[in-house]
């Protein structure tokens, strides 16, 4: 069962070292968020969708409502950075999430939290900010499916990327070699290159592809 649901989210671990691209709707056009979705959906495998609640980080976007609203084939990776993610998981999981990523730092019991996930028919996902050690990680690493490392501080698009994500991916690689590593944060060309050589082979980028003059060439330029 494992295997299938892999293989249709486009994440095998026969595939794992292909370098896989998330472009993240947090830099699209909201208001024409689908035809935005559309414009990448052939050139893309997954969709990051980046949920604030305006407590856990200073911002607020959306939530499942909208989410259910998306039009895509793209298995949906929805990043919660919110307070209490507990309290979403039924609501994404209606939302047709593929992946529901939640922070180490807002979990209250993250091993309670990744069987309530997968309970609920998705793949569970871990974050951590630039300023929480790996430690944090230590007894959920060998039961989730992916991690994603934060290059900027979360809550807002655009910010510059910070060096110090790439210590964590190389020592994530080192320690699980199988293990999805994703990136979020100030990717472009030259960072995603320094991210996929660390050992990432996930890269999120929001404003590198949706504010691109020719998104097809962004996107292939970080692979």
């Amino acid at each position: 069962m494992k295997n299938d649901e892999s293989l249709r989210d486009g994440l095998s671990v026969a595939r794992l070292r292909r370098v896989l691209i998330s472009p993240s709707i947090l830099s699209a056009d909201f208001g024409q968020l689908n035809e935005e979705i559309a414009s990448i959906e052939t050139l893309a495998d997954t969709l990051h969708v980046d949920v604030m609640d305006g407590h856990f980080v200073p911002n607020l976007t959306f939530g499942a409502p909208v989410v259910r609203c998306i039009r895509t084939k793209l298995p949906l990776h929805c990043h919660l950075m919110v307070e209490n993610p507990e309290h979403y998981v039924e609501a994404f999981a209606e939302a047709h999430a593929a992946e529901f990523i939640f922070h180490i730092e807002a979990s209250k019991d993250a091993e309670a939290l990744i069987k309530k996930i997968r309970g609920h028919g998705m793949k569970a996902g871990v974050s951590l900010n630039p300023g929480t050690e790996l430690g944090a990680l230590e007894k959920v690493l060998p039961l989730v499916d992916s991690v994603l490392v934060m290059s900027v501080n979360p809550g807002f698009g655009g910010q510059e990327f910070m060096p110090v994500a790439l210590e964590k991916i190389r020592v994530l690689r080192e320690k699980f070699p199988n293990l999805n590593i994703a990136v979020d944060g100030g990717i472009n060309a030259e960072t995603g290159k320094l991210c996929r050589e660390a050992g990432a082979n996930i890269l999120v980028a929001g404003s590198f592809i949706f504010k691109a003059n020719d998104r097809a060439v962004a996107i292939a330029g970080l692979r």
